[in-house]
């Protein structure tokens, strides 16, 4: 895709979203940080979210860095496609707790960039396109969703 694409969409999403996101990536792993931002700029927006500031890091990462995150935070030492970790455990319905800067720090999600590349390979889909979906799929996560909701 082009790269004003990204840009172009993100105009429509963040007319009021004030959003901080931390990428982390090596130089390695060329995942397009306009595609991440959007990703969660949509989600933020299709959950009401947007007119509140947040903060979100991601890191994309190798298949060693993800088994060895998997293994010690999920104790399954596999290598997952995308993997969340929520500041706050929201799902008991509590809701998120104000931060004294009234930054809504949702948590991290990392990503592997070999799976990124081989589900699209194998969803026919582009690499920008897998890439946003699941960092999506993390996003929902960090709002307290889970797969037997979705």
């Amino acid at each position: 895709m082009r790269k004003d694409y990204w840009a172009a969409q993100s105009l429509l999403y963040n007319s009021y979203l004030m959003l901080k996101v931390l990428i982390k990536r090596e130089s390695r792993y060329p995942a397009n940080r306009k595609a991440i931002r959007f990703a969660i700029e949509k989600v933020l927006k299709e959950e009401g979210l947007w007119r509140l500031d947040v903060e979100v890091s991601v890191l994309v990462c190798g298949s060693r860095k993800m088994k060895l995150l998997s293994s010690k935070h999920v104790g399954d030492g596999k290598i997952h496609e995308v993997l969340s970790f929520p500041l706050e455990d929201v799902k008991g319905g509590g809701g998120f707790k104000g931060s004294p800067d009234s930054v809504l720090r949702l948590g991290d999600i990392i990503v592997c960039w070999p799976e990124v590349i081989a589900l699209a390979a194998r969803n026919d889909k582009m690499v920008d396109e897998q890439l946003a979906f699941l960092i999506s799929h993390g996003m929902e996560h960090l709002l307290g969703k889970h797969h037997e909701e979705n």
